[in-house]
């Protein structure tokens, strides 16, 4: 007797293409928006650590003198 779970099933292989097609767009998107915060995040490290090497050197500003009324 032959196994009925061995046999192919046209309407299940295109529900799971389907699905696996959703599935791969969906994981592109999130691989492409995690990328894009890595990205953003390494350039705002990038930036501070210039300020803050910048600010070490110059030191800070004079301070400004108030005018009397």
């Amino acid at each position: 007797m032959k196994n009925p779970w061995g046999k192919k099933n046209p309407f299940l292989s295109m529900w799971l293409s389907g699905a696996n097609a959703i599935a791969s767009a969906a994981r592109g998107r999130a691989t492409a928006e995690a990328k894009r915060q890595a990205s953003a995040a390494v350039t705002r490290g990038a930036k501070e650590a210039t300020r803050q090497m910048t600010d070490a050197l110059t030191g800070k500003p004079p301070a400004k003198k108030r005018r009397k009324r």
